[in-house]
């Protein structure tokens, strides 16, 4: 065993995860607990931030059941982001967290992007999503203005877990820039934005300290080593959101490297030297990842769940075969293995939930043409994937056009285990795919921020140049590349056609 050891914690949506990782990027063990998310009402997600706290114990306590407790040199937080923690000046949450997902502020929303102000680039030239933390804390001016003025200060989820740990209120750079508009190049916080939005007095609550990823935060406090059956004095590095602190992880670190982090949504991360700021792109944000780097964000909402849908509602024929042994994903990868491209004039629209990028239609919605009487499940089933790719292809193009061409892409996520679809996405967009021998991102970059804190690494690139190692690539076929680009020009026209009357009957559903 090594003689040091760096311990990355996750706060998720679904729990707090830990795990041990050695300076040279072996991941020698791991823990969870989950945490409840409350929905109260439509639209409202909430979750208790002691429950976070309570979980790390009980995780810690169960990754020291392998492990010395004195063999930590480093610790370093990754969480949800734009999860709003209103709180005394003590720590003490005033109610409980405004989790990401929630969405209660839509008119906030809207009404932030009606300002017009130039801070507002970082929203891909669209509407503010109303799951980023200021029209979060509009919301809690308006609605709840007796603890919005008890607050003394305004968090983010690591910010508070950061606090916990070490006694000291900081806020990490990544937060920061990619959800409250902040920007180490252009003045700081964006005063005039935060007037024009009605609470000018929540920059003065928002924690004055905004560090770096792989800056100190403090030291592990004693009443903090305490409750978790650490030794006091243990550096605690600043972290970031888990896709961003995932991006490292993955070793995404270099210009015109990209993350491809797969899941139930996609979320792309790359790393340029251009200030891009675009329609359909998010960003770009300056340090908010790499200093003197800009980080450019997309993504597709539905990815992995529209595969999911899909393949547990309407694969009947899946379902009662014979043939089936285990995985159903397998088995039904191997039957649309049978269909040729273009699944014989089926094509598929990925946009279940609406699209996030390029086209930032929330009124966008799924649908399947081509259908005849000859096609099978195996051909939707094909349909799906090829969709998903082809909605990952679109916003690779899109970054072309605005000036950022990724020419290495890494990937992660459950959908990586299917080597069938991970094909499909090299031979559509026509780029390479890595895969990393450690796929748990957000826990690996943790563990390289928190070597950097510990002394261990000198920077976040040597870092991870140290610790992460690709395992295996996917190259593109070009022969199938270039008959996958026939029917992906038909996809945007699909979605051309279709978004005004998927649009007007999604409105119409939302106000009936």
């Amino acid at each position: 065993m090594a003689d040091k050891l760096l311990l990355s914690i996750d706060v998720g949506t679904g729990g707090v995860r830990v795990a041990a990782v050695t300076p040279d990027g072996k991941m020698l063990d791991s823990a969870s607990v989950s945490v409840e998310t409350y929905t109260p009402k439509p639209a409202h997600a909430e979750q208790n931030p002691q429950d976070w706290w309570d979980g790390l114990i009980t995780a810690i306590e169960k990754l020291l059941l392998n492990l010395p407790a004195d063999a930590f040199a480093g610790i370093a937080v990754d969480g949800t982001s734009a999860t709003v923690i209103p709180c005394d000046s003590s720590g003490n949450p005033l109610r409980p967290c405004l989790l990401w997902m929630d969405v209660r502020a839509a008119k906030q929303a809207e009404k932030l992007t009606s300002t017009g102000d130039p801070a507002l680039k970082y929203a891909g030239m669209q509407t503010v999503s109303a799951e980023w933390g200021v029209p979060k804390l509009m919301w809690l001016a308006e609605n709840e203005p007796n603890i919005y003025k008890k607050a003394e200060v305004f968090v983010d989820c690591i910010d508070w877990m950061n606090f916990k740990l070490t006694g000291e209120w900081a806020m990490s750079i990544c937060t920061a820039t990619c959800k409250y508009f902040y920007d180490s190049n252009w003045s700081g916080w964006p005063t005039s934005l935060y007037e024009e939005a009605g609470i000018p007095d929540a920059l003065g609550k928002l924690p004055r300290n905004v560090l770096n990823m792989g800056e100190v935060v403090g030291e592990l406090s004693s009443a903090a080593a305490e409750e978790l059956g650490l030794p006091a004095g243990i550096p605690v590095t600043m972290g970031g959101i888990d896709a961003h602190v995932g991006a490292i992880g993955l070793g995404v670190v270099d210009e015109g490297s990209l993350a491809l982090i797969t899941g139930s949504s996609h979320v792309m991360l790359g790393q340029t030297d251009q200030a891009i700021y675009a329609k359909g792109i998010w960003g770009a944000y300056y340090d908010a990842i790499i200093p003197g780097l800009y980080t450019v964000e997309a993504g597709q909402i539905s990815s992995g769940s529209v595969n999911n849908w899909f393949t547990n509602r309407f694969t009947v024929d899946a379902h009662s075969s014979s043939n089936v042994s285990g995985d159903l994903y397998k088995y039904l990868d191997a039957q649309a293995q049978k269909i040729p491209i273009g699944c014989d004039g089926v094509v598929a629209l990925d946009h279940f939930q609406g699209n996030r990028s390029p086209f930032s239609n929330p009124y966008s919605r799924g649908a399947f043409t081509g259908l005849t009487l000859s096609h099978t499940e195996a051909h939707l089933y094909r349909a799906v994937l090829e969709s998903v790719c082809y909605g990952t292809k679109t916003i690779f193009d899109t970054f072309r056009d605005k000036g950022f061409d990724p020419v290495k892409v890494v990937v992660s996520g459950g959908p990586t285990k299917s080597r069938f679809w991970m094909q499909m996405h090299a031979d559509v967009t026509g780029v390479p795919m890595l895969f990393p021998k450690n796929t748990e991102g957000p826990l690996m970059g943790g563990a390289i921020l928190a070597s950097i804190g510990a002394g261990l690494h000198e920077d976040i690139g040597s870092a991870a140049k140290a610790m992460v190692e690709m395992a295996d690539a996917i190259e593109p076929n070009s022969d199938a590349t270039s008959e996958y680009q026939f029917y992906h020009q038909r996809y945007l026209e699909i979605y051309e056609a279709l978004a005004p009357i998927s649009g007007r009957i999604a409105r119409h559903i939302s106000e009936s």
